[in-house]
């Protein structure tokens, strides 16, 4: 039962967080085609990790962790209002490339194809 309570928060910390990065104005942040991958919450609730990729590359990436780092106050604040939990977990962003390795294996299928 623990894990499906887990998975739950975990899905809708995603969505609020997602809903908070486009109301940011951090330049670092605002502009660019982020999206967070999936978010990793403990057993306890204490912690959660969030994965964030970005199209233009990993190093976007990194840089929008350590925005998203920097504003992770206010982003706390706005998941715990939304989401009326007792204890929010504390977030640490992680950059990820998920989005780049999926875009070099989309052209490499693409290519591979046989024409007719």
């Amino acid at each position: 039962m623990a894990g499906y309570k887990t998975s739950r928060v975990a899905e809708d910390m995603k969505r609020e967080i997602v809903t908070v990065i486009r109301e940011l104005k951090d330049p670092r942040i605002a502009g660019k085609m982020l999206t967070i991958v999936r978010v990793d919450v403990s057993g306890d609730l204490s912690y959660a990790k969030v994965y964030v990729s970005a199209l233009e590359g990993l190093d976007t990436a990194k840089a929008a962790a350590k925005a998203l780092a920097n504003a992770q106050g206010y982003i706390k604040n706005h998941v715990s209002k939304a989401l009326h939990l007792r204890k929010t977990p504390e977030l640490h962003f992680v950059a990820d490339n998920s989005i780049e390795i999926g875009m070099k294996i989309d052209k490499i299928l693409k290519d591979n194809q046989p024409t007719d």
